[in-house]
């Protein structure tokens, strides 16, 4: 174990998951609290509070559950105490670096649309603000506006 354990609602403060969705994430085995209270409470490590916050940046790039899993399996497999051969230890690091390289793309793409958001949203500030001002200018002008 390593260290303090924390309730499924500390845990969901300290990854803006819901509960929720840490329990679906449980039923689909990406991560099983490390340990149960006495009342059966599930109790949370910092190594399943890492694993989480790995799904919850997996997640807005589009990889599914599974690609999650694979990860990591990889990621637990390569961090574990087993010693692993040098042909495994190279295809976990290749299945790693694929990954790195798969949400290196998914990070491109979210930037251009992220840009194409940002000036759609500029174009309906300048509409709405440019709008705006030119009534209250009118307004203004024929001394109906804006309080003196």
């Amino acid at each position: 174990m390593d260290g303090k354990h924390m309730q499924i609602g500390e845990v969901a403060a300290r990854t803006e998951l819901s509960l929720r969705t840490i329990r679906h994430y449980e039923e689909t085995g990406l991560v099983v609290p490390s340990a149960r209270s006495r009342g059966g409470f599930r109790l949370y490590t910092e190594t399943d509070v890492a694993r989480l916050m790995v799904i919850r940046r997996m997640k807005p790039l589009g990889f599914t559950l599974d690609q999650m899993r694979e990860l990591l399996d990889a990621t637990d497999r390569l961090d574990g105490d087993d010693p692993l051969d040098a042909g495994l230890r190279e295809e976990l690091l290749a299945r790693v670096r694929a990954y790195q390289q798969a949400a290196s793309e998914q990070v491109g793409k979210l930037r251009v649309q992220l840009a194409r958001a940002e000036d759609f949203e500029a174009t309906l500030r300048a509409r709405g603000g440019g709008e705006a001002s030119a009534t209250g200018d009118a307004e203004a002008a024929r001394g109906r506006g804006r309080p003196r």
